[in-house]
């Protein structure tokens, strides 16, 4: 009799443990079209227009303008020309029988170093100064960008174009004996000089000073799209921080380097990026205008092939080691998933 009551007292405790076992059994996760998944497949929908137009239409003429790089353009009698592979001599008559490519090349190079600062920082100043809240914010931001909208496309045509553009640029200009005209320039070195004459600033600065103020015009015409990033990066951050900034009394030359300036800093790898593909890829660049005026030339098009391709890894080659430096310092927010 015992050993019958032993038994069913054992029965219930087995299920209990079989279904443990059961419950204790690692499941199969559902495949289901998460949130994230959705937002990639809308990405790559909007973004496949221009995957398809490079691979149909770029693709073919890249192929072909790397393949010209290393031919010689031939005439043929009777009509037409014939390719002939020369290896890599259009590259060594670019950067050793011509010398204004290599000129060109040098003075782009040091434009671009000195517009890239000036740019980043005018436009995360501006930027900063039209994130404020004041009454005509609106304007003032339409204000900056309105110079980006004329200096692109048709209307640029028409001010380049422009005859009384033309005629102040030459017949109105005052000289001053040395060369130089009181219309191009605002300030000289001299004049720079003599400020900082007693602050034992070199000829270099003062140079540098001098170039900026003079070209205080392109700079904010070139500024317009950097302020909009930088805008965009401002208005992401959270009025909390900076109303707890405020409580724990941090001035505001502490909130900007300890809070905005941290936050905004992936918007400072961005545009600088961007400065130096708009800079070296305007029509207005000496080296894109010089590299034109080669292509024009009667079998000119292989030799402007290979200068281009150069030119093309020297942007690279300064994209890499602006975002290697820049990356170094840049920091990302983490946010819990």
């Amino acid at each position: 009799m015992s050993e019958k009551v032993k038994n069913v007292k054992e029965k219930p405790a087995s299920k209990k443990s079989s279904v443990s076992a059961v419950d204790m059994a690692p499941k199969k996760r559902k495949r289901g079209k998460s949130l994230e998944r959705t937002k990639a497949r809308a990405g790559y929908f909007f973004v496949l227009p221009f995957i398809i137009g490079l691979i149909v239409v770029y693709l073919p003429m890249i192929i072909q303008s790397i393949n010209y790089s290393f031919m010689e353009l031939n005439s043929v009698k009777g009509g037409g020309y014939e390719l002939v592979f020369v290896g890599l001599e259009n590259y060594s008559n670019a950067l050793l029988v011509d010398s204004s490519y290599v000129q060109e090349l040098i003075e782009g190079i040091q434009s671009l170093l000195f517009n890239i600062p000036a740019i980043v920082i005018f436009s995360l100043f501006m930027a900063i100064l039209l994130n404020q809240d004041m009454a005509g914010r609106g304007l003032f931001r339409a204000i900056f960008f309105i110079p980006v909208i004329i200096s692109t496309g048709l209307l640029a045509d028409i001010d380049a174009q422009n005859i009384l553009s033309n005629l102040g640029s030459t017949s109105s200009q005052i000289d001053t004996g040395n060369g130089e005209n009181t219309v191009s320039q605002i300030v000289n070195v001299v004049d720079v000089e003599r400020l900082f004459e007693n602050m034992q600033i070199g000829s270099g600065l003062a140079e540098y000073v001098t170039n900026l103020v003079n070209d205080i015009f392109d700079i904010v015409n070139k500024s317009g799209v950097q302020m909009l990033i930088y805008l965009a990066g401002l208005q992401s951050i959270s009025p909390a921080i900076y109303e707890s900034c405020s409580i724990d009394g941090a001035t505001a030359w502490e909130t900007f380097w300890k809070i905005t300036f941290p936050m905004i800093s992936p918007m400072i790898l961005v545009n600088a990026i961007y400065t130096v593909i708009d800079e070296m890829t305007r029509t207005d660049n000496n080296v894109m205008e010089y590299i034109s005026s080669v292509y024009e030339e009667a079998g000119g098009t292989v030799l402007a092939a290979a200068m281009s391709w150069m030119y093309f890894l020297i942007v690279m080659l300064l994209l890499a080691v602006i975002t290697a430096i820049l990356s170094a310092y840049t920091f990302y927010q983490r946010r819990d998933t």
